[in-house]
């Protein structure tokens, strides 16, 4: 089966073919630590662990990095503003962005780079971007990137603009020689955020720091660096433009084969932006809905269009997922038997097909409606309910949903001291059934009823979810 995808600079879905046979190398870049994730975090991470999980199950042996930039002018104002030293702050919300990813279902990337810990590597595609008079040095001490020397600078994005100058995140100089240029080395001299180099005492620039460690990290030295470079399509210009144009004229090569990006995220039809105020923390998300939901809900759209984030319509997508669990109940405490083979490959081929993730949810759609119905029919088919099991659990491998138990899916929204108090009740109808007391206990199903608690009694025990009253 191949996989095909959907290139930004071809602008088109084409044939996926590694550089090397039967291997896949990804760099995706990750977040700024200065702050909480948000949704468009979650959405660029999803993006990329869904291309990951789909590579592994064509068979190819992914190598996945993904960097934390943990020196930037906005982790310095945060420093300020804090009191708090750059460590403190980096750490803090690396270990954050990497729990919240983790509840997510996202796999942790092979190798995570920070631009801290890459200076050397920093240091080194400079000097050589120095050296062949791709890069010059203004009076402050900054290093800029000379954007005339690439003649195929723009020719990822399309988007450059000789009158608007994006190139910097806080700050311009009028030292540059064209607006286009951007800075490689900002020259300072405060210890804890300043590094002594060949290059003088300073710091790098944003853009540098990516193409540095995919050439620290990869050793492909052919015609490009790696197979896939990946972000948000906000990413698109001016960062990976600068990216692809500095490894360009640094090594003679190009730094990704092909390139691929997400969509933005909106929240209730408007573009998601911390200046507008409606940046939805991915911590807050989480604490209102799990991580299995808005990981569902996150990939019901196709990766490459924008997402319109409504409330409404997740706890309408929280529905389609119920159906999954409603069925994994039917099996439960089965054993995983002969996976179905055509319903794999119609699945792998849904996502093989760009990451077709709207396509791939229907096919699941379908194999739990087919099995509800066949269910009914025979009811006893032991083999059959292992063949559901095995289904469901290729769906959790490839798609990271439908792995959580699925009593427990149906207890959520529950506080820690109802479950407690429904745990007691469970516990004293089992004794009221040990005693013969059947009456007893079915007065406690019946007030367990009354607050909107059904039980099943299983071979596993008696177990429990909560119901509409």
């Amino acid at each position: 089966m191949q996989m095909r995808i959907f290139d930004s600079i071809q602008k088109r879905k084409v044939v996926f073919e590694p550089i090397k046979e039967g291997e896949v190398s990804i760099y995706v870049c990750g977040p700024t630590v200065y702050d909480d994730a948000h949704l468009g975090h979650a959405r660029s991470a999803l993006s990329f662990d869904m291309l990951n999980r789909t590579l592994k199950a064509l068979g190819y042996k992914v190598t996945m990095a993904k960097n934390f930039t943990d020196i930037d002018d906005k982790i310095i104002n945060k420093m300020h503003n804090s009191n708090k030293s750059l460590k403190e702050i980096t750490d803090y919300y690396i270990d954050r962005y990497l729990s919240e990813m983790e509840a997510l279902g996202v796999k942790r990337a092979d190798i995570e780079p920070k631009a801290t810990e890459s200076i050397d590597a920093i240091e080194q595609m400079i000097n050589s971007l120095i050296k062949k008079g791709c890069a010059y040095r203004v009076d402050n001490g900054d290093i800029y990137f000379d954007t005339s020397k690439d003649n195929r600078y723009g020719t990822l994005s399309h988007m450059v603009n000789n009158e608007d100058d994006m190139q910097s995140r806080i700050c311009q100089s009028d030292q540059k020689r064209d607006p286009k240029d951007f800075a490689l080395w900002k020259a300072c001299s405060e210890p804890e955020i300043c590094f002594d180099t060949t290059l003088g005492k300073g710091r790098p620039g944003w853009h540098i720091e990516c193409s540095a460690m995919i050439e620290k990290h990869f050793d492909n030295k052919g015609e490009y660096r790696i197979d896939i470079h990946g972000g948000g399509a906000d990413l698109l210009f001016p960062h990976h433009e600068n990216e692809a144009s500095q490894t360009r004229c640094a090594t003679g090569c190009e730094i990704a084969k092909y390139w691929m990006h997400n969509g933005f995220v909106q929240i209730d039809g408007e573009k998601m932006s911390k200046s507008l105020g409606n940046s939805f923390f991915l911590k807050d998300a989480l604490g209102v809905y799990g991580g299995e939901l808005l990981r569902f809900y996150l990939i019901s759209v196709h990766y490459r269009n924008d997402f319109n984030f409504n409330e409404e319509d997740l706890l309408s997508t929280k529905k389609r997922l119920d159906k999954l669990y409603r069925l994994k109940k039917r099996v439960y405490g089965i054993k995983s038997g002969t996976l179905d083979s055509e319903f794999k490959d119609t699945l792998l081929e849904a996502m093989s097909d760009d990451l077709n993730s709207s396509k791939a949810l229907s096919v699941i759609d379908t194999m739990v409606s087919v099995a509800n119905d066949r269910l009914d029919k025979e009811p006893k088919n032991r083999q059959f309910k292992q063949a559901i099991v095995a289904n469901i659990e290729y769906i959790d491998t490839l798609m990271g949903f439908g792995g959580s138990d699925p009593f427990e899916w149906f207890q959520q929204g529950i506080s820690d001291e109802q479950k407690s108090k429904i745990n007691k009740l469970i516990a004293q109808r089992g004794e009221a059934k040990k005693a013969k007391d059947f009456k007893k206990a079915d007065e406690i199903r019946e007030e367990l009823l009354g607050m909107g608690v059904q039980l099943m009694d299983t071979n596993e025990g008696t177990k429990w979810e909560r119901v509409d009253r």
